[in-house]
């Protein structure tokens, strides 16, 4: 791939659920202070992009935090940060189907008459969540395929998802009002137990919302299928960054502004409810038809990203080395199998806010971990070649684990339990297998790409 594949492949996995969905949630959350969330949630995010950009074209190989975590820091950390990716990239593929069938399942239930307790899970008061699971395996399907036939369609698909938010702000804007905007902080500032038992707060929303941002990290799990990846890769992730941070504020301010935030909190379709809202049903079926057609962009991005972290820990012998397994077109298809069997099980049943809380909570601590390796080789190897160099390094590094970490505190209880459960079984895991099957450094592509 090249780096118009690789800015395409990061808009359709940042330019997704986050926007098309998660603004609900985070409006239950923030009320129009929801903005503020989203400007704190994506410069924690670009602090972070910046140090992947760096890392990345220092150590063009797949595994993304993994990998750069095994080069710097060591095995055993680096296990820990490929299970938090595991988790990120597994849910947030399951979060992404979920949202994908908030859409798609009022379509298919008025075309097709399929009954809504075979579209959405327990939580919601159906049986199972089928149209999730499908998406997931048609995606599958794609990726066993190949993934350059893959990225030009997605390319494709990034073009008609731009295309529906811009038809979404061009029938919603002239019905913008100030007053909507009022009470602007209902919930106040950090996170607060309302009398409902929710915690709201604008950072209770931010460390939900986290997720519409992240997604540029499954760039740097593409390095050994990029051409020229010293160059692209830092292309690829900082522009598409630029380009979805614009998108989204534009998208997030026409939505508060057109609709009061109550109408929309917590709706599976925020964005199609708010042109219903606005009398604009012709626009609403198209931007719901738009999402069920190109939300499979977002999964299309982590799913790849998923596959390949499960295909360089296998490759170090982290885990089960038959699963770094590829098939003659180069498609790891043992791992995206397994992945199937994972993340469709869980898009099958669990609502949407408990999938993104705990995907994020391993995304944090990956992007912890990414900034805490520039620093580290700024230390050790100050003058080692880097295709890309983060500007003001020594401040922008802090800033992300600083950030991150207010982020992760910000993070429901119930996820923070959910998330040391994980690790806890994870660390298990490494006792018993990992260390002593693990390769005594990293794989030859990782030791290749660092020298």
């Amino acid at each position: 791939m090249s780096w118009p594949h690789l800015v395409a492949l990061g808009v359709g996995a940042i330019v997704g659920t986050g926007i098309l969905t998660l603004i609900g949630v985070g409006a239950d959350k923030a009320g129009p202070a929801v903005l503020i969330s989203f400007l704190i949630a994506g410069f924690v995010c670009a602090c972070a992009a910046l140090a992947y950009a760096e890392m990345a074209t220092m150590i063009p190989a797949s595994g993304s935090a993994y990998t750069y975590s095994y080069v710097v820091i060591g095995q055993a950390v680096a296990w820990v940060i490929g299970w938090s990716l595991i988790l990120e990239y597994s849910l947030v593929v399951s979060a992404v189907a979920v949202g994908w069938s908030g859409y798609a399942a009022p379509l298919l239930h008025a075309s097709a008459g399929i009954p809504m307790a075979l579209m959405q899970g327990p939580y919601a008061g159906g049986v199972v969540n089928l149209p999730a699971v499908f998406i997931i395996a048609v995606i599958a399907g794609m990726l066993i395929v190949g993934m350059r036939k893959s990225a030009a369609a997605n390319a494709i698909l990034v073009l008609l998802k731009l295309a529906a938010l811009a038809v979404f702000v061009f029938v919603a804007l002239p019905h913008f009002d100030t007053a909507n905007l009022e009470p602007f902080s209902p919930f106040g500032f950090a996170k607060t137990m309302g009398p409902d038992g929710v915690e709201r707060g604008i950072m209770a929303a931010a460390a939900i919302i986290f997720s519409a941002f992240y997604g540029f990290d499954a760039i740097a799990t593409a390095a050994e299928e990029t051409k020229n990846p010293k160059r692209d890769l830092a292309i690829g992730i900082m522009g598409s960054m630029l380009a979805c941070a614009a998108i989204y504020t534009v998208i997030a301010a026409v939505a508060l502004g057109a609709t009061p935030f109550t109408r929309f909190a917590n709706s599976p379709e925020p964005l199609a409810l708010i042109l219903r809202e606005l009398e604009q049903p012709g626009a609403a079926h198209f931007l719901a038809l738009s999402a069920v057609i190109a939300l499979p962009t977002v999964i299309l991005a982590f799913f790849y990203g998923q596959s390949r972290i499960f295909f360089v820990m296998a490759r170090d012998r982290l885990l089960p080395k038959g699963l770094a397994h590829v098939s003659r077109n180069g498609a790891p298809v043992r791992t995206t199998m397994f992945t199937v069997l994972i993340v469709g099980t869980i898009a099958a049943f669990f609502p949407l806010d408990e999938i993104v809380a705990l995907a994020n909570a391993g995304t944090l601590v990956a992007f912890s971990a990414v900034a805490l390796c520039m620093l580290i080789m700024r230390r050790r190897a100050p003058e080692a070649p880097r295709g890309f160099r983060t500007p003001a390094a020594w401040l922008v590094g802090p800033v992300a684990i600083a950030g991150c970490v207010y982020l992760f505190a910000s993070l429901p209880q119930q996820t923070q339990i959910w998330f040391l459960i994980w690790n806890v079984v994870g660390i298990a895991l490494y006792a018993l297998f990992g260390s002593r099957h693990g390769l005594a450094g990293a794989g030859p592509q990782v030791q290749e790409a660092a020298a």
